[in-house]
C-alpha cells in the first residue's frame, strides 16, 4: 500500500508522511490460537456460548433463524452478541471554507493490512467505561457532551446483521469551532481527500465509512412522477414500502447452545460449517502498540472468500439513481433494512441450485469495464471480523428491472433515510460513502449526484 499511496495524485503529501510515521508506532501482532487457549474467555465446548470472564465485551452464541420468505427457511449459525451501543464519531472543523475531519490510524487484529483509517472515536461501551483497564479514549468528551458544538449527525445504526445480533453503534459527526490539536496517531484530513482515499483498497475502515455515509448528501430530492411500479418514487412511498415489508416478513430467532448447532462442528482451532463454506469462529492472541491495551486474546469470525456488495445505477431524467433491495437478516432490530442491489459471497452459492443465486449477481459479475463507475476492495470491521473483505462496485446499467423487492432511489434520498435509525444496512452505507467519493473532484467528472459540501 505504501508505494501506491506515494504514487496516488489525490493523496496529500502531509497525509502520506503522517501515515507512514504512524506505521512505526501503531500496529498489532496477531497469532491464531486454539479456541481453548483464548485467555480471559470461557470457551469450553461444554458451555452454551463463548463469553468473556468479565461478563462484558461480547459473546459468541448459537442462533437458529426461521425466515418466512427465505430461500433457506431455517438455518443455524454462530453469531456475535454485544448488547451495548458503541460510539463511532468524527470531529470536523472548517478551515478557509473547507471541511476537515479528524481521523485516527488504528490497527485492528482483523485488518488484513494492519493499519487503516478510523473515526476520531471508535469505542464500545465496554471500552469507554474502562472494562479493559486500559488508557482512556481520546476525544470521547466531544461526543458524550456534544451540546456546546454543532451536531451534524447523531443516529444509531446497525452492523452486519448476518454476524452481529442486533448490534448498534451511535454514529456521530460533531463540528467544533475552536482549534483541536491532533495528538499522536490522529490527523486532520480534508473531507474531499478522505473521500478520495476510498479508492484505495483496505485503507478506509468500515467504521469510518459508516460515519462518512451519514454526512448530508446535498438537498434531499423527492421524485414526484414514478416511472414504473418499481421505478423512481418519493421518500414517503419508500418508507411505506419498507413498513409493509416489516409487517409482512417474519424472522424468528432463538438461542441454541453452540454444540447443538446443526451442520456446524467444533474443532480444536475453530468452529466450522461442515460444507467448508460461510465462515469460521477462530481464536487469536494479540499484541498491540498505540492502543488502549497492549495485549489480549479473543474469538473472531473469519469469512470464507471475498464478498460482493454492489449497486446497479441508472439515470432517470439525467439524475443518478441506485437500485436498493429490501433485506431481512437475523441480526436486524426491525426485520428489514435496505441493502445493496447485490450483497453476497459468491462461493457460498457454488453448490446450491442456480435459482437460489441472488438476483442481478450475474449482471454485476459480467459488467463491461466502461459500465463500472467504482471498484475497490474494502475491509469489514477488524475488531471482531478477521481478514473479512468485500468488493465494492457501482455499475451503470440501461436495464430497468421491475421487482417488488427492489426500488430506485437517489443518493440524496438514501442520505435522508440516514437521519433515522435502521433504514440502511452497513453494506449500503459503505456503498453510499463510495457514492460520496464519486461526487468529489478526484472522481469521474460525469458522475455527480448533488452538492456534497452542503453541511
Amino acid at each position: 500500500m505504501t508505494e501506491f499511496l506515494a504514487d496516488t495524485p489525490y493523496v496529500p503529501a502531509s497525509f502520506h508522511q503522517w501515515f507512514e510515521a504512524a506505521r512505526k508506532t501503531v500496529y498489532t501482532q496477531v497469532e491464531r490460537v486454539p479456541l481453548a487457549s483464548v485467555h480471559g474467555w470461557d470457551c469450553s465446548p461444554d458451555l452454551p456460548a463463548m463469553t468473556h470472564r468479565s461478563g462484558r465485551f461480547f459473546s459468541v452464541e448459537g442462533l437458529r433463524t426461521h425466515h418466512s420468505r427465505g430461500v433457506v427457511p431455517c438455518w443455524d449459525q454462530p453469531i456475535i452478541n454485544q448488547p451495548e451501543t458503541g460510539i463511532l464519531g468524527i470531529l470536523v472543523k472548517r478551515v478557509d471554507g473547507a471541511l476537515y475531519c479528524l481521523v485516527q490510524a488504528k490497527a485492528e487484529p482483523g485488518n488484513i493490512n494492519g493499519l487503516q483509517l478510523s473515526p476520531t472515536v471508535q469505542a464500545t461501551r465496554s471500552n469507554f467505561t474502562g472494562v479493559h483497564r486500559g488508557k482512556s479514549v481520546p476525544y470521547l468528551a466531544y461526543f458524550q457532551n456534544a451540546a456546546p458544538h454543532r451536531v451534524i449527525a447523531d443516529v444509531r445504526q446497525s452492523e452486519q446483521a448476518s454476524w452481529f445480533l442486533r448490534k448498534r453503534n451511535r454514529n456521530m459527526i460533531v463540528e467544533v469551532r475552536e482549534d483541536v490539536e491532533a495528538i499522536d496517531g490522529f490527523h486532520w484530513l480534508k473531507l474531499t481527500d478522505a473521500r478520495g482515499l476510498l479508492r484505495i483498497d483496505d485503507l478506509i475502515s468500515m467504521d469510518l465509512r459508516s460515519v462518512l455515509a451519514c454526512m448530508p448528501f446535498g438537498g434531499e430530492r423527492h421524485v414526484t412522477r414514478p416511472m414504473s411500479p418499481c421505478g423512481p418514487t418519493t421518500t414517503e412511498e419508500i418508507l411505506s414500502w419498507i413498513t409493509a415489508a416489516r409487517s409482512r416478513i417474519e424472522v424468528r430467532t432463538e438461542q441454541v447452545p453452540l454444540a447443538e448447532l446443526g451442520q456446524w462442528r467444533r474443532e480444536p482451532a475453530a468452529i466450522v460449517h461442515e460444507s467448508g463454506r460461510f465462515f469460521d469462529v477462530i481464536g487469536v492472541q494479540v499484541k498491540a502498540a498505540g492502543r488502549e491495551v497492549g495485549e489480549w486474546a479473543q474469538p473472531m469470525i473469519a469469512a470464507h472468500g471475498i464478498g460482493i456488495v454492489a449497486f446497479l445505477a441508472a439515470r432517470f431524467d439525467g439524475e443518478l439513481h441506485v437500485l436498493v433491495h429490501q433485506r431481512a437478516e437475523p441480526g436486524f432490530v426491525d426485520v428489514v433494512e435496505l441493502g445493496p442491489t447485490v450483497q453476497c459471497t459468491v462461493r457460498n452459492y457454488d453448490r446450491l441450485p442456480r435459482e437460489t443465486r441472488p438476483l442481478f449477481l450475474d449482471e454485476v459479475l459480467t459488467a463491461e469495464p466502461d459500465r463500472i463507475l467504482f471498484d475497490v476492495i474494502l475491509s469489514d470491521e477488524g475488531g471482531r471480523l478477521y481478514h473479512t473483505r468485500n468488493r465494492h462496485l457501482l455499475i451503470e446499467t440501461d436495464e430497468r428491472p421491475d421487482h417488488p423487492d427492489f426500488r430506485w432511489m437517489t443518493p440524496a434520498q438514501l442520505s435522508g433515510l440516514l437521519r433515522h435509525s435502521h433504514y440502511l444496512n452497513m453494506q449500503a452505507r459503505s456503498l453510499l460513502a463510495c457514492l460520496h467519493a464519486l461526487a468529489t473532484p478526484a472522481g469521474p467528472a460525469c458522475v455527480t449526484a448533488g452538492g456534497v459540501e452542503s453541511v
